[in-house]
């Protein structure tokens, strides 16, 4: 079995703050993480590898620094990892950056495709269902779990609103993963020691023969106009009554915001 993990780095939302003048994240002195969801995907890929064996490839899109979490999944148990970063990447939306990962992904072989469900400073869930849109693959979103028939299927644990869905697909396919489906192990000791005499491949815009229009800047439709800070909610009023006298309170706020 082969797979394929994208991964992202991102800013640690905990801690960004936004530019009340551009409008932009400040992600100077933020510190740089791998994005939770596509943590708990790569562990559901090792788990995938402990119990039926596999090669499991990471890819992240992004600057020349991402290569930290690439190593980081690579002591985690990872075999090989990819970076894409190139100016002419830079500034990409959702569909750009899947147009890039999946132009990539073209060119390995693959069973399955993980990718996390969202990423925490975008939180738009789009670029895993891109990607099998442009890979012309079967997708099963907000997955848990994941078994193998040791052949050609798999079983997708799907949670949904009412409960799970539990779907039979034939590989290949792409499968989004919650962050809450896994616990992500630590790497290990072997894998910290060894990790930094591993090969990183940095793939350029020219290793993955797709037209420059739709990439990058060029091939991204979507332009933020503006990002602000939610402000703080305005102190509620508070009430020393009896029961009888706290329903009529409540059932006339109700009315005030039209509830009922």
């Amino acid at each position: 079995m082969k797979i394929v993990v994208c991964i992202k780095q991102v800013p640690n939302t905990t801690e960004i703050k936004i530019n009340p003048e551009t409008g932009t994240l400040i992600r100077d002195g933020v510190e740089s993480i791998m994005n939770p969801d596509d943590k708990g995907g790569l562990e559901e890929a090792l788990l995938l590898k402990d119990k039926y064996g596999a090669e499991i490839t990471v890819i992240s899109m992004g600057l020349p620094q991402a290569d930290d979490i690439l190593r980081e999944a690579l002591a985690m148990g990872a075999d090989k990892a990819i970076l894409l970063t190139d100016r002419k990447l830079g500034g990409a939306d959702t569909l750009a950056t899947s147009s890039a990962l999946a132009a990539a992904i073209k060119q390995l072989d693959f069973d399955l495709v993980i990718t996390g469900r969202q990423a925490i400073d975008g939180d738009t869930a789009q670029v895993g269902p891109q990607i099998a849109e442009h890979l012309d693959l079967p997708q099963v979103t907000y997955a848990e779990n994941i078994e193998f028939d040791g052949k050609n299927t798999f079983k997708v644990k799907k949670a949904t609103e009412e409960g799970y869905q539990l779907l039979k697909v034939v590989a290949p396919l792409v499968v989004t993963v919650l962050a809450t489906a896994n616990k992500p192990r630590y790497m290990s000791v072997k894998g910290i020691v060894e990790v930094y005499h591993k090969e990183v491949e940095i793939w350029g815009f020219d290793k993955l023969h797709i037209s420059e229009d739709k990439i990058g800047k060029k091939g991204s439709p979507t332009t933020v106009f503006k990002s602000f800070s939610r402000g703080a909610k305005s102190p509620g009023e508070m009430f020393e009554v009896g029961p009888e006298e706290a329903v009529g309170i409540i059932v006339s706020k109700l009315k005030e915001k039209y509830i009922i």
